[in-house]
């Protein structure tokens, strides 16, 4: 997982628009600009070691090259190649993969056999390169986490690895270990951008262990990378306001908003930011665009669904899973939500109707088996 501020990125959906003029401004009445984020930040330490940029995160080790040798025949069509990787790499007990949080090399993750998705696809991308295979990185949007204690949120993003196969269809390897359902397709993205994802997250990892100066050379790393990276930014945001330093933070956040309009934890951290600074006006107009784009996002209205089914509101639950489905009419546990909210209004046969729409929809074994039992039930409910 690619994840901003446990090592993932925060990311929204809502169309931009003119907001309310005024910035933070010191004692120069000047406001800080996010050239100065990155060029004069108080966090700037020159005795930290800046060689971020000759890290070769997809430098191949030895050892890789020993392994591919042992398990890949070099001659084979690309077709034999690419297969005999995946055996290698994920098949049997050759290759134990152990998913942390960690952000690693390729190398690295191939010694110690552990890290986070982008560490994996990094070290099957290079692997893949190695044998002559075209192989890029993706990003794939993840459904947001909508939390049930109130109004935190986690919008993230995923990377795996695309491997272009002449005259064939492109093929997907994905090291998925979360329960969340991978599209079909994604954003190819450069290495420069996976780069930028890189040190993003090593400057993450830093700031939550509170090495602040270390997780700032990161974090600028990040954006020498890919200035248009708008979740580094973010959490350079982020970084910033924890070091009392909100008019950095401020610039970093609009910066991320200049470049995604849509970025829902900017606009929530910026609300935030003018909350405590007493610009109620920003402060509001940046937590009515955050709310609005709640009740225009499925997954929100989902959440929101659930909890109005926990508390025994079944009309008001049917009608976001009404919204959420018509938005993404491919999400099977909204429709299993759907019939248990019509079953517990005493409605068996809409039940019925919605549980053989959250069957025929699931893709994973586990869930067609867990709706096909709910739905046997509610068939000899109605039948009784």
């Amino acid at each position: 997982m690619v994840r901003a501020i446990a090592t993932s990125l925060l990311a929204g959906l809502l169309a931009a628009c003119a907001g309310p003029g005024g910035t933070l401004t010191g004692a120069d009445g000047r406001p800080v600009t996010a050239d100065d984020v990155l060029d004069a930040s108080p966090l700037i330490d020159e005795s930290i070691d800046a060689a971020f940029a000759e890290v070769d995160f997809l430098a191949v080790s030895p050892e890789m090259d020993a392994f591919l040798d042992e398990f890949v025949d070099r001659d084979g069509t690309e077709n034999e190649r690419l297969g005999q990787l995946v055996l290698a790499v994920v098949g049997g007990d050759r290759f134990l993969l152990d998913y942390d949080d960690s952000t690693q090399t390729a190398a690295d993750t191939f010694a110690q056999r552990r890290g986070n998705c982008l560490s994996f696809t990094t070290m099957f991308v290079a692997m893949a390169r190695e044998l002559g295979l075209q192989a890029r990185y993706q990003e794939i949007e993840i459904p947001p986490d909508w939390s049930m204690r109130g109004q935190s949120f986690l919008i993230s993003q995923h990377v795996n690895a695309l491997v272009d196969i002449r005259n064939a269809l492109s093929r997907v390897i994905d090291f998925n270990t979360y329960e969340f359902r991978v599209p079909d397709e994604g954003r190819v993205i450069s290495d420069r951008t996976a780069r930028a994802h890189y040190f993003s997250n090593l400057g993450v990892e830093h700031m939550l262990a509170g090495d602040s100066l270390r997780a700032y050379a990161y974090l600028r790393q990040s954006l020498l990378e890919d200035r248009r990276f708008a979740p580094a930014w973010v959490n350079m945001g982020i970084l910033h306001r924890r070091e009392g330093l909100e008019r950095f933070a401020e610039a970093a956040y609009l910066e991320a908003l200049e470049l995604a309009p849509e970025n829902l934890m900017a606009m929530s951290n910026l609300a935030d930011l003018y909350q405590q600074a007493g610009r109620e006006d920003l402060a509001s107009y940046y937590l009515d665009r955050v709310q609005r784009h709640r009740m225009s996002n499925p997954y929100f209205r989902y959440q929101q669904a659930n909890v109005a089914f926990s508390e025994g509101d079944y009309d008001t639950a049917i009608s976001n899973l009404k919204y959420a489905i018509r938005k993404r009419p491919d999400e099977d546990k909204f429709y299993f939500l759907m019939s248990m909210s019509y079953l517990m209004s005493g409605q068996k046969n809409e039940a019925l109707h919605w549980m053989k729409q959250a069957e025929e929809l699931a893709r994973r074994g586990s869930d067609r088996q867990r709706y096909h039992h709910k739905l046997d039930l509610l068939m000899s409910r109605n039948s009784g």
